[in-house]
């Protein structure tokens, strides 16, 4: 009998366009896991808050994979800090469900809910955090702010209360060790992987989305949630920064995180002081084949961000043959290789980026190399092999449980 195992997202859903609200590499990395363990033969399926009235309780996802969808709170999409006052609701919800042989949690609100649940039923608990809150006193590069009071504390509590926690990079599992406290032997990292099939070298004309408002201009793309972690700013100081005459254009590809609209429109203003309304053009979020295409269609990516637990962007361009210039923070630093796959730079100074960027745009051989070298790169992080590696932690922590499936 296969072990019955749940994936917990309760403040976004895996079922979402990555890129939109607060849907991000986490719902990729869920996603795409999930359904690497269920074709491996585990019976999971992805539990998350229902944001939407009209959604079935459960619906099938790509591979056969199910989402359910669990009522607590409105059922309409909220800002991320609000889903705290929605914990113990999911946590109860949950309880009153059907029973799990393992519990994998992903974010802290995720944990918190999953409490009363995994001890009652006397189950396993994974924490997957991927991402995790710095105090109010440092500075914002040390990782993500806090959206209540409750967080930090929390993610402490989790730390020491899982059976196991899963990082995605060693900067990840740093943090886990250094900031919350988590014993090390409890710490595993399993990096993600990346779909080589979809996002691989392109060399065919514009993407689609380009090509209907930018007539096939050459251009460098940033793609994120556009809420200040990211550091979108960054990039379009960067353009201004560049020679007018070759500076190719930027696309800045996502949505709004909720509750940071204002962010969107201070990123369109910084666009007109510095005179670049007409060589930065804002995307919606793109179905999965249209980001890959556009991807492939860039000079060069850009990941600007204050932190990153590893960067899942950065390896879809890496699987795209397209160099990166990443920001030094976090899992950045493993995603892309500096020097090889792309430049990593540990200053945010616009007028370093905009050389790294000028030096770049031109070498041709040197983009070229770099391409080649990330494509191998991405192709040593395959999703099969991330789901071997969770599927191992939770093999040896069913085995001391006692349910089906423990090796």
């Amino acid at each position: 009998m296969s072990p019955r195992i749940a994936m917990l997202s309760l403040h976004t859903s895996p079922g979402a366009r990555p890129g939109s609200g607060d849907v991000g590499g986490m719902n990729v990395v869920i996603r795409e896991l999930t359904a690497q363990l269920h074709a491996s033969g585990c019976d999971v399926e992805i539990l998350t808050r229902r944001a939407d009235p009209d959604v079935p309780d459960v619906v099938e996802l790509d591979g056969g994979v199910r989402l359910r969808s669990i009522t607590a709170g409105p059922p309409r999409v909220l800002p991320k800090r609000e889903h705290e006052a929605l914990v113990t609701e999911f946590g109860r919800q949950l309880l009153a469900g059907p029973r799990y042989d393992l519990v994998h949690a992903h974010h802290w609100y995720s944990g918190l809910a999953a409490g009363p649940a995994v001890e009652r039923w006397q189950v396993p608990l994974v924490q997957s955090f991927h991402s995790i809150a710095a105090p109010a006193h440092t500075e914002l590069g040390e990782g993500e702010r806090p959206e209540s009071p409750g967080r930090l504390p929390a993610e402490a509590d989790l730390a020491g209360r899982a059976d196991a926690l899963l990082a995605v990079s060693t900067a990840e599992a740093r943090t886990i060790v250094e900031r919350l406290g988590a014993a090390p032997d409890r710490v595993h990292v399993v990096p993600p992987g990346v779909d080589t099939m979809r996002f691989r070298p392109h060399t065919g004309p514009p993407p689609r989305a380009v090509e209907r408002d930018r007539r096939g201009r050459d251009y460098l793309l940033v793609a994120a949630r556009l809420e200040p972690l990211k550091g979108v700013d960054l990039a379009i100081e960067t353009l201004a920064g560049l020679e007018p005459a070759t500076a190719p254009d930027l696309v800045i590809c996502g949505g709004a995180t909720a509750g940071e609209e204002e962010y969107v429109q201070e990123l369109h203003r910084l666009v007109a002081a510095r005179g670049l309304q007409d060589r930065v053009r804002f995307l919606q979020p793109q179905e999965r084949d249209d980001l890959a295409a556009l991807m492939a269609g860039a000079l060069l990516v850009l990941a600007p961000s204050h932190s990153e637990t590893y960067g899942l962007t950065a390896l879809e361009a890496a699987a795209s043959g397209v160099p990166v210039v990443a920001a030094a923070s976090g899992g950045l630093v493993e995603a892309v290789l500096d020097g090889e796959t792309g430049t990593v730079l540990t200053s945010r100074e616009p007028r370093v980026w905009a050389g790294a960027v000028a030096s770049l745009l031109a070498e041709p051989a040197a983009r070229a190399r770099m391409g080649r070298a990330g494509r191998a790169h991405a192709e040593r992080h395959t999703w099969a092999r991330m789901a071997e590696g969770t599927l191992a932690v939770y093999e040896r922590l069913l085995a001391r449980s006692g349910a089906p499936g423990g090796a």
